[in-house]
C-alpha cells in the first residue's frame, strides 16, 4: 500500500506548517499533506515526477498563485 513507505519533507521546510511530504514507492512517487498524514495521497509515474522536480529546479513553473 502506498501508505507504507518512508516518507520525508524537504529539508527547506524549516519544520513549520504547510509541508508535503514524498515517499518513493515501487513503480510510482507518493505525495501527501504533512499535516494530514491518513488523508489522500497524489500518486505520480517516476517520469512525472522527475519532470516536475526538474522544471522546478529550472524555475519553469509560475509560482505567483
Amino acid at each position: 500500500m502506498v501508505r507504507d513507505g518512508v516518507w520525508r519533507k524537504s529539508t527547506r521546510s524549516g519544520g513549520e506548517g504547510d509541508c508535503v511530504e514524498v515517499a518513493g514507492f515501487a513503480d510510482t512517487v507518493g505525495v501527501r499533506d504533512s499535516k494530514d498524514r491518513q488523508g489522500p495521497v497524489l500518486t505520480f509515474t517516476e517520469s512525472a515526477w522527475s519532470d516536475f522536480v526538474a522544471s522546478t529546479r529550472m524555475g519553469q513553473l509560475d509560482t505567483s498563485r
